[in-house]
C-alpha cells in the first residue's frame, strides 16, 4: 500500500500541492502535519510508521518533508528499511523499491552530508583568519557609559523601559539582565 505523508513547517503554509502530489502518485492513505521538520516528535509521522506494515511504500513529496538534516535523513530511512518499507520521493526522483534508488538515496544522503561539512570547514578557516587579523566575532558590547546611564534612569522611577530604551539605546534585555546582575551582588 502507498502511505504519503505531508508536511509543512507553519500552520498559515498550504499541504494542498503535496496532497495533489500525493493523490496523483496513488497514495491510499496520506498524513499531513503542519510543524518544523527539526522536531523529532511529529505526531502524523509516528502515527504513520505504526501504521505502516512490511511491503508498504512511503511517498513524500521531497525528502526535506521527512527530514532536514542528513543524519535524520540517514535514521529515518534505515528505520523504514528495518519494518520493511519503502520510501519515494517524488521529486527528488528516488524510488528505494529500486536497486538505483536505494543507492541513490544513499549518495545523496552522503552528498548533502559532505557539503554540510564543507560549509563547517570554511566557516571554522573564516574565524581563525578574522582572529589572526585582530577581529573577534560576535555582538559588539554595549557602552558601559549607556548601561549605567540606564540603570540610573530606570533606579529613579521616573522613565518606561521604552522611554529608557529611546535615551540610551540599551535594549530591554540587557537592561533587565545588568539589573539582575547588579541585584545578585546586592544579596
Amino acid at each position: 500500500m502507498k502511505i504519503g505523508y505531508a508536511r509543512v513547517s507553519t500552520l498559515d503554509q498550504s499541504l494542498d500541492l503535496q496532497l495533489d502530489a500525493l493523490e496523483k502518485a496513488g497514495c491510499e492513505k496520506i498524513y499531513q502535519e503542519k510543524m518544523s521538520g527539526m522536531k523529532d516528535n511529529r505526531p502524523q509521522l509516528k502515527e504513520l510508521l505504526d501504521y505502516a506494515r512490511e511491503g508498504d511504500i512511503l511517498v513524500v513529496y521531497k525528502l526535506d518533508r521527512l527530514g532536514r538534516s542528513t543524519k535524520k535523513l540517514i535514521e529515518w530511512s534505515e528505520e523504514l528499511q528495518e519494518n520493511g518499507i519503502e520510501l519515494v520521493s517524488i521529486r527528488d526522483s528516488i524510488d528505494t523499491t529500486t536497486a538505483v534508488g536505494k543507492a541513490m538515496f544513499k549518495m545523496l544522503a552522503v552528498l548533502a552530508e559532505m557539503e554540510r561539512d564543507l560549509i563547517s570547514e570554511r566557516t571554522k578557516a573564516g574565524l581563525e583568519s578574522a582572529r589572526a587579523r585582530g577581529r573577534k566575532g560576535g555582538r559588539p558590547k554595549k557602552d558601559n557609559k549607556q548601561v549605567q546611564k540606564a540603570l540610573k534612569l530606570y533606579g529613579s522611577r521616573q522613565y518606561t523601559i521604552k522611554e529608557i530604551e529611546e535615551m540610551t539605546s540599551v535594549s530591554k534585555a540587557t537592561l533587565y539582565r545588568k539589573i539582575k546582575v547588579r541585584e545578585r551582588k546586592m544579596d
